[in-house]
């Protein structure tokens, strides 16, 4: 007999292939996996050699096993995430990203007809996602699909900003109520500079959303 954490798991999987069908109507590629070790093994084997990778700033890279798995590899990683960096030169690992053969990040929230919102401060993120990269994985956890875009928008400014927020230290009236409250938000606390919306993508193929069916990020 089945056990409700079965049926979630069947759940999230439905979920996960109604979403890649509309990704596909898009111009984006999608898959799915029950697992993050399963994700990360088809995210790297698609890395080759030498290539120049970018990452976005993403706290599900790191909880997934993504960022572990890439240091092993024999790639040109853009490792914003190593110990005793510079701010200096993460701004050059942003510039650079920009240019990456292959630039991983996550998203925000994905909208369940296939749509991404992201929010960023300075906005290299969401950059490479519009342009630039030759190629962009978006590794997701289900935990950030949403019912509509209104809602996606939503999880991204009181979900996801609020948190990250809190993860910066930014004294930002998210962070201290847990809730957008937009007008009241300015520079340079602010971290949410860019909304964007990613409605398809030109270049079939070019943006492919890897989900998996865990709990990931913020």
């Amino acid at each position: 007999m089945k056990t409700k954490n079965d049926h979630m798991k069947e759940s999230r999987r439905r979920q996960a292939m109604t979403l890649i069908k509309n990704f596909q109507r898009r111009g984006i590629d999608g898959a799915y996996f029950a697992t993050c070790a399963e994700a990360v093994e088809d995210i790297c084997a698609a890395i080759p050699v030498g290539a120049l990778v970018g990452l976005g700033g993403s706290e599900t890279l790191i909880e997934s096993g993504l960022l572990d798995a890439l240091r092993k590899m024999d790639i040109r990683l853009l490792d914003r995430y190593k110990p005793e960096v510079s701010r200096a030169e993460v701004d050059e690992m942003r510039r650079q990203g920009l240019l990456a053969d292959i630039f991983l990040m996550s998203s925000n929230a994905v909208s369940a007809d296939g749509r991404l919102v992201n929010i960023d401060g300075t906005g290299n993120r969401v950059a490479a996602l519009v342009f630039g990269p030759k190629k962009v994985v978006v590794l997701a956890g289900m935990n950030k699909v949403t019912a509509d875009l209104e809602t996606a928008v939503s999880r991204a400014r009181n979900s996801a900003a609020a948190a990250n927020s809190l993860r910066v230290g930014a004294d930002t009236p998210c962070a201290h109520s847990g809730f957008c409250q937009d007008p009241h938000c300015h520079p340079p606390q602010r971290i949410c500079c860019q909304l964007v919306i990613t409605e398809g993508g030109m270049v079939p193929g070019r943006i492919r959303v890897v989900l998996v069916g865990e709990s990931l990020g913020y």
